[in-house]
């Protein structure tokens, strides 16, 4: 796991994301980054309040921001790209219906803290 990875999981752990997953996507070809973290959170708010966590903790302590978050809208599937890692969080309904880690069932799986 790289440190932005960390930083990222720390932060989803902060504001109590459930289901912490990391996809390690480096060894795809053509993959479009080289890490999905995914997580879900109950609620709307907290889906945003999990996306500002992640931004502050990371722009705080490694001197990054995301290229693009999609989502803040409605904060029911917010996307940030920060380029080598992209963040998906979940409102967990949304989650459950896309299952987005069956796409990469064949990467190596992280699963972070509890409730998996």
């Amino acid at each position: 796991m790289t440190e932005l990875t960390g930083k990222i999981t720390e932060a989803i752990e902060d504001k109590k994301g459930k289901n912490i997953t990391v996809l390690d996507l480096s060894g795809i070809d053509g993959a479009i980054t080289s890490a999905f973290v995914i997580c879900n959170a109950d609620s709307t708010t907290q889906v945003a309040a999990i996306a500002d966590g992640i931004e502050k903790k990371v722009r705080e302590e490694l001197g990054e921001k995301p290229w693009r978050v999609e989502g803040l809208s409605n904060s029911v599937w917010v996307a940030m790209d920060y380029i080598d890692v992209v963040v998906h969080i979940f409102q967990t309904e949304l989650r459950n219906f896309y299952k987005l880690e069956q796409l990469w069932a064949d990467v190596p799986v992280t699963h972070i803290g509890t409730g998996r």
